[in-house]
């Protein structure tokens, strides 16, 4: 910094006012400032110190608290307490760093009511009483049902209260009660014992029951939000520490220490584990995030754990664009070096079945290899993205979400039309959020207007609205429709509220008796379970839509494919790096929840919001993926990134897609296949119909089309595909078929050539000296030439070099 000019430091101080920083150091305070709204309120302070080679340290007992007023507040073990109202400010030192925090006290000599919502409710979730497991079960447990993760403030109080009156509170003797001498161990119980008599959670319920359990006022404020600090954690090797804060924000505009009221999980109990009032202890090296969940949110925070005082020294290697610089930011916090580029033999293979689904002829791998460009690679792929096949390839994939299938329901004639509305608005490429608004907004025939035949593969008004969530926003919330999401922030009135967007689909017959009309009919509702009123259309995690007069679907499709909605980018930012991976920075892609954080949440709101200025061009987003850097590493490992597995220290093995595993072995072999409703020699990610049968696909994990689940396309390889490829007609039948053997025999091809031939078309390269040592002898004086050829051709296309890219 001392080249920088007085002014330029004043403006740097300025924008970093949330920390100071000493060389590089830094010192962080959470919360940035305190409320305390009451004699019982208190707020712990969280102090956490990063030294220059990133590791933290929670320093909350070994910082130093000044206070501007002693006489307003208290400092005990980093937390602060109400003594008179006020405002002041706590400076907070450590290491020659400092911050200050500032606070305002209110109503301090005011001890406030008990809670049923805020105060006693928490307890029944933070003692697991009402999961699934417990009472909280479809049945309750020992005669006594609460609301899973209550869903059902109003129906728990009426049970707690009401039902078999008088044997689960004892108004007399509060502390007597059965629900009160359950939970300390009093009395036997199922559950065992859940908090120690005379502990916060024990007080409240005593106190609670003394002043005759009341309900709340209807205007009482409620918990809109919390937040966990810190957000990340680098720990120094097995035994570091960080204490967790939560806090919560309510619709008065007040905060709440909830700490001691969350439940707080860990993802990785073998990196860290975390204490029910939210201590983590550093274990073995690796990533985890800490869970903290509270009424119906949830929120997470990364930790990561390092081998003790590990030595790093970060590679020096000029990324290729954002993606490599994000990668590289998190692969050094984990001290991780990433592995070398791979080199043009496995890259012009690798790009070919990644973007066309085919291997590059031979020609073209000796051209590629033979070109000295230094910007060979990015005109490539620049070459392969208009090329018809990589249109088709995508086609193909959005087949799959939008389960493209007929049925009794849907005929053949309606889904081919359907296919065909797709491959013209990706041929054309159509900005994303373009499509999906004409998608889920069309009405009318499923001839004539072929998207409708969305609203036909799937009816239900329920199913309808869980998949759009799915598949445009890659959440799975089904969970909620029977209760609030046990692992994340949806909760019953959101799943009910979002369905109501569909609820006025009309349909009816057309001329044709195979033809569907999807129109909008202007009336009918979801009937919300527990209230018993109609939902009202709510966007997931945004406000309500005004939807009067308007059909609901269009104003839903405005907002869900536009920036309004963070979540649209993000979900296919997350399925099309996938595709190029084999992993999402969310896995699997269509489970975004809290509960399932992103590996590099920096990258994929990059990702996303490139994505989203570059008004949806879903192909500058894979140009930007395929040139970097991380996309083009090797397979192979070195010594740090070993048993990295979601980091993207390297690129991983992927199994070729059925559809485009089959299409290679037609090319390679010249055979054709023929296919249900399509000219012999189409290819197989052309299938419009996912009713079409075959046994190579089916046995290699194709997707039935059934569910836009992701999960229908099984990649694992498994004995019945070996013995197909081993026994079965598809090598052995196309390599006759296609009469290679035959031909290099009648062209009396040295045995060198054929077999350079052969490697350079199953595996794009040539064989190694020792590949070709081993080979030539099965074409010596005596042998059977045709037969040679047809081993070394059967022995490639049974090789896992062949069946997967690499």
């Amino acid at each position: 910094m001392k080249h920088l000019g007085y002014l330029a430091i004043c403006m740097i101080m300025l924008i970093t006012a949330e920390t100071v920083i000493a060389a590089d150091q830094e010192l962080r305070v959470y919360p940035e400032s305190v409320d305390l709204n009451n004699a019982k309120d208190s707020q712990q302070i969280i102090v956490q110190y990063s030294d220059q080679t990133g590791i933290t340290k929670d320093v909350t007992l070994e910082a130093i608290y000044e206070l501007s007023d002693g006489s307003l507040v208290e400092v005990k073990a980093g937390n602060l307490y109400p003594r008179k109202d006020g405002t002041g400010k706590v400076k907070v030192s450590y290491n020659n760093l400092s911050r200050e925090v500032v606070f305002k006290v209110a109503n301090a000599n005011i001890w406030p009511e008990i809670s049923y919502n805020l105060d006693v409710m928490p307890i029944f979730m933070r003692a697991g009483c009402n999961t699934g497991s417990c009472h909280g079960s479809a049945r309750g447990k020992d005669g006594f049902m609460l609301s899973l993760f209550g869903y059902d403030p109003s129906g728990d109080h009426y049970r707690i209260t009401r039902e078999q009156l008088g044997r689960r509170i004892n108004l007399g003797v509060p502390e007597e009660s059965l629900i009160v001498e359950k939970s300390v161990g009093a009395v036997p119980h199922t559950g065992g014992k859940l908090f120690e008599a005379g502990s916060s959670m024990h007080k409240t319920m005593v106190e609670w029951i003394a002043k005759g359990c009341p309900k709340d006022p209807e205007n009482i404020a409620t918990c809109t939000s919390i937040e966990l600090s810190p957000v990340q954690a680098v720990l120094n090797g097995p035994g570091a520490t960080q204490q967790m804060m939560v806090l919560g924000k309510y619709s008065d505009g007040s905060t709440r220490d909830l700490t001691n009221m969350v439940i707080f999980q860990s993802t990785n109990d073998n990196s860290a584990k975390v204490t029910p009032l939210g201590l983590v202890t550093a274990d073995k090296g690796g990533e985890a995030f800490i869970m903290a969940r509270y009424d119906t949110h949830t929120v997470m925070s990364q930790m990561l754990v390092l081998p003790k005082d590990l030595s790093f020294t970060p590679k020096e290697e000029k990324p290729a664009n954002y993606i490599d610089e994000l990668v590289r930011n998190k692969l050094n916090k984990l001290r991780i070096q990433p592995s070398e580029i791979c080199n043009d033999e496995t890259f012009v293979r690798r790009i070919h079945i990644d973007l066309i689904g085919q291997l590059p002829a031979e020609n073209e791998v000796v051209s590629f290899l033979e070109d000295k460009r230094e910007n060979k690679r990015a005109i490539l792929i620049d070459e392969l993205l208009v090329r018809k096949e990589f249109t088709e390839m995508w086609v193909a994939q959005w087949a799959e979400w939008l389960m493209m299938r007929s049925s009794n329901q849907v005929s053949y004639k309606a889904i081919l039309l359907y296919y065909n509305w797709l491959s013209e608005r990706i041929g054309n490429n159509v900005p994303l959020d373009q499509m999906v608004q004409d998608l889920l907004a069309c009405e009318g025939g499923t001839f004539t207007t072929p998207q409708t035949n969305f609203y036909e593969l799937e009816r239900d008004t329920l199913k309808t609205a869980e998949n759009v969530a799915q598949v445009f926003m890659g959440m799975r919330i089904q969970c909620a429709q029977c209760h609030n999401h046990p692992f994340d922030r949806w909760t019953q009135n959101d799943y009910y509220n979002f369905a109501a967007f569909f609820s006025q689909i009309g349909r009816k017959d057309a001329e044709d008796v195979r033809e569907k009309i999807v129109f909008n009919r202007g009336g009918g509702e979801v009937n919300h379970p527990v209230t018993k009123k109609n939902a009202v259309p709510v966007y997931l995690g945004g406000t309500k839509a005004e939807v009067q007069g308007v059909d609901r679907r269009v104003v839903l499709a405005k907002w869900l494919a536009s920036p309004e909605n963070p979540f649209f980018a993000r979900n296919f930012s997350n399925r099309i790096w996938s595709h190029f991976f084999g992993i999402g920075i969310v896995d699997p892609v269509d489970d975004v929840r809290v509960s399932n954080p992103a590996s590099n949440p920096e990258l994929l709101d990059e990702l996303a919001k490139r994505f989203t200025d570059s008004r949806y061009d879903f192909r500058a987003l894979i140009r930007d993926i395929c040139n970097s850097n991380t996309y083009q590493r090797t397979t192979e490992r070195n010594e740090s990134n070993q048993t990295d597995e979601m980091n993207f220290a390297h690129q991983n093995v992927r199994r070729i897609k059925a559809e485009s595993l089959l299409d290679i072995i037609c090319v390679v072999t010249n055979t054709q296949e023929k296919y249900q409703g399509l000219p012999r020699g189409a290819r197989a990610v052309q299938i419009a119909d996912g009713q079409v049968t075959n046994y190579f696909l089916d046995t290699f994990g194709r997707a039935r089309r059934e569910t836009v689940c992701s999960c229908e396309v099984r990649s694992e390889p498994n004995l019945s595909q070996a013995l197909h490829l081993i026994n079965g007609d598809t090598v052995s039948n196309r390599i006759n078929q296609g009469q290679f053997p035959q031909t290099c025999q009648k062209e009396k091809r040295p045995a060198d050539q054929v077999i350079n031939g052969l490697y350079l078309r199953c595996l794009s390269r040539k064989p190694t000296e020792q590949e070709l040592a081993s080979l030539l002898p099965l074409f010596g004086e005596g042998t059977n030439y045709e037969q040679a050829v047809t081993d070394v051709f059967w022995a490639l296309l049974n090789s896992k070099e062949f069946q997967f890219n690499h």
